[in-house]
């Protein structure tokens, strides 16, 4: 993923992934197949939709199956996933783009309606069709014309999608889920309305203080998907499933990984130990702390699957990130690394950017799709299905890699919002300041002890005290707030001026005002921690990538993104140098996904390790269930009409023998292949 950065003003992270597609593709992009071009054209919708991961993994995983059977109409080897027609055509091509045009778009037409970037995004689906040469206004389903088994098709995805479980009419409205726990007011010191400490809170963004003080929310988003569990899958099975039962609904969770560690239960030592990571994590977005990283993978990455009770080692909770070793040489080329040496808070801060995906971008699920494109484009990729067999054109290529990756990425979001909506887990913003209000944990006989508070560490987890916080002492700015519990981290937003000039930096913060590495009007997802939603899809998508492309490496051994200094980042100023996110493998990426939620206040490791390993099932029972659609193997005892004439040359009387037995699987396929090629008698 290599390309020249832009040198414009800032950009976010989604818009520099655009321009990235652009610019590996050059002027070929207009020679992109079918396939690709609508599947760029429903990642821009989706970037102008509500950020929605689950919905658009559906999307993209439905959009997908309509690309798939219109194509495979057209093989009779392929087996539909959905609409089960085959056709004929006397121009293959032409016919195969025609069904597959009609048929995307019918089913974007019908799931973007209600977008609030419907506008744009239509006039893109129109605009794509007519530079295909295509009819949009063409509606009917009648007759053998590939337009109307495109809309055909269409009309199979959406009647499927209406009684998937997803509540689609309903605009996937929840049906019984309802929070334990009034929202916190992230605006507002502390967080004294948590009645569970162990559940999810709903977050006011916006709020009203009436004469008496009192702050009154209003416009709470509600959880997104607790009841997705019960959608339909691609490739999941019954045997994966475990159901609960909450309220009258049952909650379908698949690979259960079963529960977060709770505050109050046995396991309550590693809730305690995510949280204060998290905030420790927080500590690390200062590229001014002289802290300086090789980020390259000569130095990071390599790491293998964590189980999830080895937290303690495969994390660095003081200095950030895994203990991977990286790479002494590429392992596709054999050549060394060349090492990029960059401020660790400048690395921490675009991770947790460019891997944030939240407002206008593509969701994580199409984050993986943008990344599969980088790597369709690349000159030493070879199109082979697998790794294994001929080359494909590029068209057989994408409608394979899509339905596939499609369905990883969909199983993924059923798979961890099965799991959200059952354990409905706290974030860190929420833990963290309720754990500030009860005070600190390691001192009884210090002011403000509680058992369930935050452990004291000299230099980053302190009590403000009356030495403390005299003027010039580091506490000074905290002197109204002596007995309450402070901590050395990222300032939060209220330090930020002008994002395009300034950054919060770190320093001392009330524990009760910390805040996630995000943007004051986002703070954190509207759905539950566990699991880590970037971790399944991430490693789904790796496994899937690399069982497709027969390599775990990117191409060449070396995949990568540019992030230019003062330009990439959007929550604050920076990066403060050039720096260039890089990886070996998609197994790296998907790690570095991981860690970046980390650094960005979104996830403890509790929900990270187990979301890592539902998302290798998911990818790998994915891409065999893709592939078991992509041809029917020859039936044994059906020779090839080459040996049939050659074996015909030296016993003629094998042409009698077939007209006598015309229904024997040998005399079948002797006489067919006479019929295909009678001058071969």
């Amino acid at each position: 993923m290599q390309a020249q950065a832009p040198q414009t003003p800032r950009w976010s992270a989604r818009i520099l992934l655009a321009l990235l597609v652009v610019s590996s593709a050059g002027v070929a992009r207009a020679e992109s197949s079918v396939a690709r071009q609508w599947n760029e054209a429903l990642l821009e919708a989706i970037r102008a939709d509500f950020a929605r991961p689950t919905v658009h993994a559906r999307n993209l995983f439905h959009t997908s199956v309509a690309m798939w059977d219109a194509w495979a109409a057209y093989d009779d080897r392929a087996v539909q996933y959905l609409h089960r027609e085959k056709a004929g055509a006397t121009d293959l091509g032409a016919a195969r783009a025609e069904a597959l045009s009609h048929a995307v778009y019918r089913v974007l037409s019908a799931r973007f309606a209600g977008s609030p970037g419907a506008a744009g995004s239509f006039a893109r689906f129109d605009a794509l069709m007519d530079a295909l040469g295509l009819d949009a206004g063409f509606t009917s389903t009648q007759g053998e014309t590939p337009a109307a088994l495109g809309n055909r098709i269409a009309a199979t995805v959406l009647a499927s999608g209406a009684s998937d479980g997803a509540n689609e009419a309903a605009g996937y409205a929840n049906r019984y889920y309802a929070p334990v726990n009034p929202p916190l007011l992230p605006a507002l010191p502390g967080n004294p309305g948590l009645l569970d400490a162990n559940r999810w809170q709903p977050l006011a963004l916006q709020f009203f203080v009436d004469q008496s003080g009192n702050a009154f929310p209003f416009g709470v988003p509600e959880f997104l998907g607790p009841e997705w569990g019960q959608v339909t899958p691609f490739a999941l099975e019954r045997a994966d499933r475990t159901v609960y039962r909450r309220d009258g609904f049952e909650y379908w969770v698949y690979h259960d990984p079963g529960p977060p560690p709770r505050l109050g239960g046995r396991d309550e030592a590693y809730y305690t130990w995510g949280f204060e990571m998290v905030a420790r994590w927080s500590e690390h977005l200062d590229p001014a702390d002289g802290v300086i990283w090789d980020i390259s993978p000569a130095s990071l990455g390599n790491t293998a699957l964590p189980d999830p009770d080895a937290f303690e080692t495969y994390y660095d909770f003081d200095d950030g990130g895994d203990r991977g070793r990286g790479y002494a040489t590429n392992p596709v080329t054999g050549e060394p690394y060349t090492p990029q040496l960059v401020p660790r808070g400048d690395y921490a801060r675009v991770l947790a950017e460019f891997w944030a995906d939240g407002p206008d971008s593509e969701t994580p699920p199409g984050h993986w799709f943008v990344i599969a494109n980088h790597v369709s484009d690349h000159p030493l990729l070879r199109k082979r299905i697998g790794g294994k067999g001929p080359t494909v054109d590029d068209l057989e290529w994408d409608v394979k890699l899509y339905l596939a990756l499609g369905g990883a990425m969909h199983d993924a979001a059923i798979a961890a919002w099965g799991a959200k909506g059952w354990y409905d887990y706290l974030r860190p913003v929420s833990a963290l300041r309720h754990m500030a209000d009860l005070g600190q944990a390691s001192d009884p006989d210090a002011p403000s002890y509680h058992p369930q508070g935050l452990r004291l560490e000299p230099g980053r987890i302190e009590i403000v005290t009356s030495a403390s916080s005299a003027a010039g002492e580091r506490h000074a700015h905290l002197a109204d707030h002596v007995g309450k519990i402070a901590l050395r981290a990222w300032r939060g937003p209220d330090h930020i001026g002008d994002p395009a000039t300034s950054a919060a930096g770190v320093g001392w913060i009330l524990a009760g005002r910390w805040w996630p590495y995000q943007r004051p009007t986002f703070v954190t997802p509207p759905f539950a921690g566990y699991l880590s939603g970037h971790s399944t899809f991430s490693r789904a998508a790796a496994e899937l990538l690399t069982r497709f492309t027969g390599s775990p490496y990117f191409p060449g051994g070396l995949g990568e993104f540019p992030c230019p200094r003062d330009e990439f980042l959007v929550f604050e100023d920076g990066p403060s140098v050039d720096v260039t996110l890089q990886w070996a493998s998609y197994y790296d990426a998907s790690d570095q996904t991981s860690l970046s939620r980390i650094w960005g206040g979104i996830h403890p490791p509790a929900d990270d390790l187990p979301g890592r390993r539902v998302g290798a099932r998911v990818g790998k029972a994915a891409y065999s269930r893709a592939v078991s659609h992509f041809g029917k193997k020859p039936r044994p005892g059906a020779p090839s009409c080459r040996r049939v004439h050659r074996y015909l040359k030296k016993h003629p009387e094998l042409r009698q023998w077939a007209e006598r037995r015309p229904r024997t699987r040998l005399g079948a396929a002797v006489l067919r292949c006479l019929a295909e090629a009678p001058g071969a008698r």
